[in-house]
């Protein structure tokens, strides 16, 4: 069973009664690890999920899915001393969240925290998917320090950020036994910034200052909108910044910090989306002007004299070169 600090991508599943030897080394497994939880079916008697759990630096992700499971932080397990936040994001469901004697009925992409100190459960049945991210404390508050006020409630916030969020923590459990100490501690940060962020936008704060891992976090979630709207013309600097509500002023700060601009970065994901169409087989028969408008371009001429001073030739003469390559 993985902790935090350690590698690995652990995988355990179980289908039948709850009773019984194996059930309950599989119980042993879950109880005495990371998940430091209880399981048992969600209703009837018997169980049907998988889990899967992975280490990334200080953090460690998880998740479980299928037609019958309940896990529950039971008085004799809080009796451990561990007081981690918890992150439960619903992947399809509904998932049942019990937070003391509130439940949280989680829809699909919605998540909400919790804590490993108080009486704690997630369920899923018929059919039922969710991810979790075991959080320090003290790495949480660190760059939210209003975390705890947004216990046991579900995370509204920015979709864009949530959906990022959500993105983020499924490739981060995938591929974290993958990386060396310094990228899972790097990413792992990055994650609970992330996080940070979205609890921001969720309640009614103050705007954060555009520094450190926040930054970075942000940056990144207008970057993937943009990639998104490449082909929208007439997309803006005020219209990405108000989406994920900033000031233009403060957007194009953020932009800076990292070594470019609003208007260089979306030039140039318009120019390598071009590129690519024109690169593709499924767009052989496409016009030139067409990939041009595909890709944001209002102009032809423009797109011309961009695309050749970007790359050496014109659109024309890279398609040909492309299909005599072929």
């Amino acid at each position: 069973m993985p902790e935090a600090g350690q590698a690995g991508l652990l995988t355990i599943a179980y289908k039948g009664r709850a009773a019984g030897d194996s059930y309950e080394r599989w119980r042993e497994q879950l109880a005495s690890g990371f998940c430091r939880l209880d399981i048992a079916p969600s209703s009837g008697e018997e169980i049907d999920c998988r889990v899967r759990l992975a280490a990334l630096s200080h953090l460690v992700l998880g998740g479980a899915e299928g037609a019958s499971g309940r896990f529950a932080r039971t008085p004799g397990l809080i009796a451990d001393g561990r007081d981690d936040l918890v992150l439960v994001a619903a992947a399809a469901g509904p998932v049942a969240v019990s937070y003391k004697s509130t439940t949280i009925a989680l829809r699909p992409s919605e998540m909400c925290l919790t804590e490993l100190g108080v009486p704690t459960a997630a369920a899923i049945a018929s059919y039922g998917c969710f991810a979790t991210m075991r959080i320090p404390r003290r790495a949480l508050l660190e760059v939210y320090p209003r975390a705890e006020e947004r216990l046991s409630r579900p995370l509204h916030g920015n979709a864009a950020l949530a959906s990022m969020v959500c993105r983020y923590l499924a490739v981060a459990t995938e591929l974290a036994h993958g990386l060396d100490a310094a990228a899972q501690r790097n990413t792992a940060e990055h994650l609970v910034a992330l996080l940070g962020l979205l609890l921001h936008a969720d309640g009614a704060d103050k705007p954060l200052s555009p520094t450190g891992a926040y930054a970075a976090a942000r940056l990144d979630v207008m970057k993937a909108d943009v990639l998104e709207r490449l082909g929208d013309a007439g997309l803006t600097i005020a219209a990405v910044a108000g989406a994920h509500g900033l000031s233009p002023r403060h957007a194009q700060r953020l932009f800076a910090q990292s070594g470019t601009t609003f208007g260089a970065f979306l030039m140039e994901q318009r120019l390598l989306l071009a590129r690519r169409l024109l690169a593709s087989l499924a767009h052989r028969h496409s016009k030139v002007s067409t990939i041009a408008f595909a890709s944001g371009f209002g102009d032809l001429s423009h797109f011309n004299r961009t695309f050749r001073r970007r790359f050496g030739v014109t659109p024309s003469e890279f398609r040909a070169g492309v299909t005599d390559n072929g």
